[in-house]
């Protein structure tokens, strides 16, 4: 078998992630139909979990970082009545509790309690690192160690559906949110237990979910075909003000040299030059220029 010839190819694409597959095997799928040199996701989902994951491919791994930042929205289920280890599907059963009856207005009621800023104790069944190892493996070992609160926001909280078993919620939250532990602390607000049978992401920052940009669609595709479901490497961070640069000073930018522009003081400026990107830079007080990333100019 011939080996794959790997091509400089840069942009993002937005994937529709299948459920029972990881974040870096669905990644690792898409940089090879691309035939990509590099490539990068912005933020995992597990193998329970589909929905969008913005893969960057090429120079757009260099804005991933706003991305991993950038509020998430899901659309999720919990299950009510028994709890899991995990807090999804893929754990054992470990508690179970009677189920109060459920209305609209009693569920409302509780979901309000969870908007807004709180603190949340990361679960062990995560990719978070103790001592250099996954406590994911840690719980694995039956092994449970103490995890320090995180800041996170709900934004906002909205009820889809419900049955005398399970709710359904779209939820807009902070990076860093765990919706398998919001699962289970609404559940345990309604005076039972749950976990979460559904989980798909339909947001990341500003882009939306397209249901049709799956991976069986891309294989189905000739390579120009797929070129032309990349957007631009910088779409990470396209709502950036933006600066046409003259002709006479791009040398100096692709360099990474500073010069003097007219343009207000900001720390984040797409730079331009003839309708093309050439990276990221900050204006100071007194009009310089600094180049903070750089985008490698590909030929054609």
């Amino acid at each position: 078998m011939s080996k794959i010839q790997r091509r400089h190819i840069d942009g993002v694409f937005l994937l529709n992630k299948p459920l029972n597959i990881s974040s870096n095997a669905a990644l690792q799928k898409v940089r090879w139909l691309y035939r990509a040199h590099k490539a990068g996701h912005t933020g995992a989902l597990d193998p329970l979990a589909t929905g969008l994951l913005p893969i960057c491919l090429g120079e757009a791994t260099k804005f991933s970082h706003y991305l991993l930042d950038a509020d998430k929205r899901y659309q999720t289920t919990i299950q009510l009545g028994q709890a899991t280890s995990t807090g999804d599907v893929e754990g054992e059963v470990i508690a179970s509790a009677e189920i109060p009856l459920l209305t609209v207005d009693s569920i409302s009621k509780i979901l309000k309690q969870f908007e807004g800023k709180s603190d949340q104790i990361p679960p062990m069944y995560s990719a978070l690192k103790k001592d250099g190892r996954p406590l994911y493996e840690l719980a694995r070992q039956g092994i449970n160690i103490e995890r320090p609160a995180r800041p996170i926001i709900i934004s906002k909280m909205e009820l889809l559906d419900f049955t005398e078993q399970s709710i359904s919620l779209d939820v807009t939250c902070s990076k860093g949110t765990y919706i398998r532990v919001l699962g289970e602390d609404i559940a345990k607000a309604m005076g039972t237990v749950g976990h979460l049978t559904k989980l798909h992401r339909i947001q990341t920052g500003h882009f939306q979910l397209d249901e049709s940009l799956t991976i069986d669609y891309l294989e189905s595709l000739d390579e120009v075909g797929r070129e032309q479901l990349l957007l631009p490497s910088y779409a990470a961070v396209e709502g950036l003000p933006k600066l046409e640069l003259p002709i006479e000073r791009v040398k100096y930018f692709n360099n990474g040299q500073e010069s003097s522009v007219d343009f207000p003081e900001t720390d984040d400026v797409l730079v331009f030059s003839n309708g093309q990107c050439l990276g990221l830079a900050e204006v100071s007080a007194v009009g310089r220029l600094k180049p903070k990333r750089l985008l490698i100019q590909r030929e054609g």
